[in-house]
């Protein structure tokens, strides 16, 4: 079974509670969403392997440690996944972008793939799916399944917010896949919508409605 990591670090839970308050603006809410992500990127990435080199600081030779070549990837789920790549990147520069979105079929009600461009390395590399909502858990699974079919073996998975529903079909369809996400909330509502959550994330990144 995939391990929940709940990364609650106090900067991370001040700066979730300015971004549930309704008054919270699209500028701010972006600002927010960014942070927020770069501060999970730094436990994401805590585990990334080390190897020793020889440096020369300006007193004298050493041996010191830099990651030891781990290919990284980050893939936002369209639309609200992209407010969380700017903090990742920004921590490490090297990794490379992929993007992957999905709508809801309004018959099946099953989520279905309209885009996706990944690098082309990228069943080598360790991705972090990113995605500020996990709600009933369908998107996120289901992009899992798509990279897992083109290839992809090292997957995990950054959610700002989730409700228990969402991250047990996670969990049951991807047991391999590890969870990081900065709060867990009570429930879903009968519109699917996380309790108390923040409302929707897209339209607030974006100012959409």
């Amino acid at each position: 079974m995939s391990q929940v990591h709940v990364i609650d670090h106090p900067l991370i839970q001040h700066k979730l509670t300015l971004m549930r308050q309704k008054e919270t603006g699209a500028k701010d809410f972006r600002e927010l969403l960014s942070e927020i992500a770069m501060l999970m990127c730094y436990e994401v990435t805590r585990e990334l392997p080390l190897e020793e080199i020889e440096i020369e600081t300006p007193i004298c030779k050493c041996k010191s440690k830099v990651i030891a070549g781990k290919k990284l990837g980050v893939v936002p789920i369209l639309r609200a996944g992209l407010g969380m790549v700017d903090g990742f990147i920004s921590l490490v520069p090297a990794c490379k972008v992929g993007h992957i979105g999905l709508y809801r079929d309004p018959e099946t009600h099953k989520p279905v793939e309209y885009y996706c461009k990944l690098p082309s390395d990228t069943g080598e590399r360790e991705l972090i799916v990113v995605d500020p909502m996990l709600a009933t858990g369908g998107s996120s699974a289901a992009a899992i399944h798509f990279l897992k079919d083109r290839g992809c073996k090292h997957i995990k998975l950054v959610c700002l917010v989730g409700a228990p529903e969402g991250i047990a079909v996670v969990q049951k369809e991807h047991p391999d896949v590890d969870i990081y996400i900065a709060a867990i909330d009570e429930k879903l509502n009968d519109h699917a919508y996380i309790v108390p959550g923040l409302g929707d994330a897209g339209d607030r990144l974006f100012g959409t409605k």
